[in-house]
């Protein structure tokens, strides 16, 4: 998120135009033996070799009861390793794989979430004066469900945050301290709402590429946890992230916090193109902690979708259709994806649509109804949500996003 947008420029998409698709196939040699069979209930991380119907396949990321036979796609979370000797085309039984899981592999505890609705929306609340109307964050309307506080500040300590209210928003509301924060985010607590610290944006400069830092990043916003009430983490980090150390952060955080710890992420449209990039990377490493990803959906030129036939604009329903099909087909579960759009025309450099635009294309992908010209492969019921940034731009429009987005999120199955 960002607090003055720069356009992308339309042409990174002959970028992506060409993606790299890797052949797992096997070779013409002699068939490997067959693998332990898939079990549906096994958790499966990065390596991890199990067979189904005579192939033998690897799993590329975390996964469970994501059957190798009907994940097909090139940026699917098996990779098709060919015919094995001693397959058969019976069903899968539920025998654990043989090979050896790494050290630390990822718990089968499933994400916390915070008691959030099955569809919520969220909002980002503004800690800064930009033109946007300011707020305190007991002031914020009660259609939003999840308030993500932008921004915390880096420190002097690589990868450590620390989190101060804005001297100008604080002016522009009247006097604002920290002990009235604090008690704005119980307020919202006792009213079913969650709020979490948003990192990065536009201008943040906090980097987790260590070991000390990644320590430094759980250690210190556990802190701001602790000290303020905040119910997760957001991680907007628009300038580049390692996705290793930063799922370790994640992870130490959680080991903290516990199941209800809320871990949300807001990458730009070019970071969720393609499962390799680092963005997208660290989703699917954290798959089984994750929350929510809500990609910002403007701000991008146009972009490839899932068919990757075409570039799709920014600002329409095909847009936003065919770009969340990309996650939603190549590894996060739906309740994992949001779509992320401007309250305003004010609020992005790009990419604004009418909020009736975004329930339009919620509509199609929870039922396959309302879509343009792109139809998604498959509808996804369990979609999550919104999110706007920003809840402040909203407000100085006049609430028309929440109060048009939240109330259809209610209709959905």
């Amino acid at each position: 998120m960002r607090r003055s947008r720069s356009v992308i420029l339309a042409t990174v998409t002959a970028l992506f135009a060409g993606a790299v698709a890797t052949n797992f196939a096997g070779s013409a040699s002699a068939a490997a033996a067959c693998a332990t069979a898939w079990s549906a209930t096994t958790v499966y991380v990065n390596g991890n070799v199990a067979s189904q119907s005579g192939h033998n396949y690897t799993a590329k990321w975390w996964t469970q009861n994501e059957s190798p036979a009907t994940n097909s796609s090139q940026w699917a979370v098996w990779a098709d390793n060919g015919v094995c000797e001693g397959g058969t085309t019976t069903p899968p039984t539920t025998t654990p794989p043989t090979t050896t899981p790494p050290t630390t592999p990822p718990t089968t505890q499933p994400p916390g979430d915070g008691s959030l609705p099955k569809h919520f929306l969220t909002g980002y609340w503004q800690n800064f004066d930009n033109g946007a109307t300011p707020l305190k964050l007991a002031a914020v309307p009660a259609t939003y469900d999840l308030i993500a506080v932008a921004f915390a500040d880096a420190t002097t300590t690589a990868g450590a945050v620390t989190f101060n209210l804005d001297p100008g928003l604080a002016a522009a509301v009247g006097g604002y301290t920290d002990a009235q924060f604090k008690a704005d985010i119980a307020t919202l607590h006792t009213r079913g709402k969650k709020v979490i610290i948003s990192v990065g944006g536009e201008k943040g400069t906090v980097a987790v590429n260590s070991p000390a830092a990644a320590t430094a990043f759980a250690d210190s916003v556990h802190r701001l946890i602790q000290t303020y009430g905040f119910d997760g983490v957001d991680i907007d980090l628009e300038n580049g992230l390692d996705p290793a150390y930063m799922a370790s952060a994640l992870r130490a955080l959680r080991a903290k916090v516990g199941t209800t710890l809320i871990i949300t992420m807001a990458p730009q449209t070019i970071d969720m193109q393609n499962p390799q990039s680092s963005y997208f990377k660290l989703a699917l490493d954290i798959k089984d902690i994750l929350t929510v990803v809500f990609t910002q959906y403007y701000n991008s030129g146009a972009m490839l979708g899932c068919d990757n036939n075409a570039a799709y604009s920014q600002g329409t329903v095909n847009f936003l259709t065919a770009l969340a099909c990309i996650p939603l087909q190549n590894g996060l579960r739906p309740d994992q994806v949001a779509l992320g759009l401007p309250s305003s025309t004010r609020a992005a450099g790009g990419g604004y649509v009418a909020p009736t635009v975004v329930n339009a294309a919620l509509d199609c992908l929870a039922r396959g109804v309302n879509c343009g010209t792109f139809r998604p492969p498959a509808t996804y019921p369990g979609i999550r949500g919104a999110m706007t940034w920003s809840i402040n731009w909203d407000v100085t429009n006049g609430n028309s996003w929440a109060n048009t987005v939240a109330p259809h999120l209610t209709t959905l199955p």
